[in-house]
């Protein structure tokens, strides 16, 4: 009987440790691979920035990288991040200034799309992320495109919310932002952001277009509103709206990109959008062949009120991407 005790404490001894040991595993293995049901929030230093990212779902899985819009961060895709998690891998980063990302000096950072678009391609390249759907809205399209010519064969579709590559996609909501590219004076400068970052200003960029605007969580511009009166970040977002204008001129090198390498794209688009009305999806049409194509009766940030059918057609999209 002892021996059988013995022999019974043993095996269940290194029962318990083997099961210790592949629990230990697991968590490492968690730590570089993040488990399905859970949303880590992380920071990794490229060229001396830290940049924020959300990342949830394993890296073993197809990854989707979503670009945030003005005047956002990641925060925009939570609802896509919590929904499609257990399906795919998502990586949400902050640029440089948004979010909870850094916001360096402007002497030490100069802040046009070429950079950001450099900032956020470094952060794929040190997380070793080097097979991708771009999900882009807003700045998310400048910066996507840029990324995209530059590593065209790591791009295996696109996602285009919004995000413009047309001049016919520019809107009336511009009228100010182009009278600042031919005339930059302290005036106009005043005008632009009087509106655009006051507490309304920032508001209407989330209801604006909106069939329900109750529906819209207030979350958004209070955040961004909070972001946004740091201090010197309004000099910081006028020089990216004067900037803008060179992100025009690489239309046609963007447009030959989509013509010549034809990803997979689905588009879904608010109609409703000020800045990029209906007719900057409309003009994918003519370099693309292979459009899933969605107009939908809302605004600029279509995740707020479209967001289910958004996500469903991401998922139908998806599982055709090989």
């Amino acid at each position: 009987m002892k021996k059988l005790i013995i022999i019974a404490s043993t095996v269940l001894l290194s029962i318990t440790n083997l099961a210790a040991k592949r629990d230990l595993n697991n968590r490492a293995d968690n730590l570089l691979d993040p488990n399905t049901s859970s949303i880590s929030y992380n920071r990794t230093e490229v060229d001396g920035i830290n940049i924020f990212y959300r990342e949830a779902g394993s890296r073993k899985k197809q990854t989707i990288v979503l670009l945030h819009g003005f005047p956002s961060s990641s925060h925009q895709y939570r609802k896509v991040i919590a929904e499609l998690s257990e399906d795919y891998h998502l990586i949400a980063p902050d640029y440089p200034g948004f979010g909870e990302s850094d916001f360096p000096d402007p002497k030490d950072y100069t802040y046009t799309f070429d950079n950001i678009a450099n900032s956020i391609d470094g952060l794929l390249e040190q997380l070793q992320i080097n097979s991708y759907v771009l999900m882009i809205q807003d700045y998310g399209a400048p910066i996507g495109f840029r990324i995209a010519t530059k590593h065209p064969e790591k791009v295996k579709g696109l996602i285009v919310q919004n995000g413009n590559a047309y001049e016919e996609g520019m809107g009336d909501a511009w009228a100010n932002l182009r009278e600042m590219w031919r005339n930059r004076t302290p005036e106009i400068e005043k005008t632009i952001a009087d509106f655009v970052f006051s507490y309304e200003g920032l508001k209407w960029q989330y209801t604006h277009g909106t069939r329900n605007p109750n529906l819209i969580n207030p979350d958004n511009w209070n955040l961004d509103f909070l972001k946004m009166n740091r201090e010197g970040i309004q000099a910081v977002n006028l020089d990216l709206f004067y900037d803008y204008q060179n992100n025009l001129k690489r239309y046609p090198e963007w447009q030959a990109y989509l013509k010549e390498n034809q990803p997979p794209t689905l588009i879904v688009w608010g109609k409703n959008d000020a800045f990029f009305p209906e007719s900057g999806a409309e003009a994918y049409k003519k370099d693309l062949n292979n459009i899933d194509y969605h107009i939908l009766d809302t605004g600029h940030f279509a995740l707020e009120e479209e967001a289910d059918f958004i996500i469903e057609k991401m998922r139908s999209f998806m599982s055709k991407i090989q």
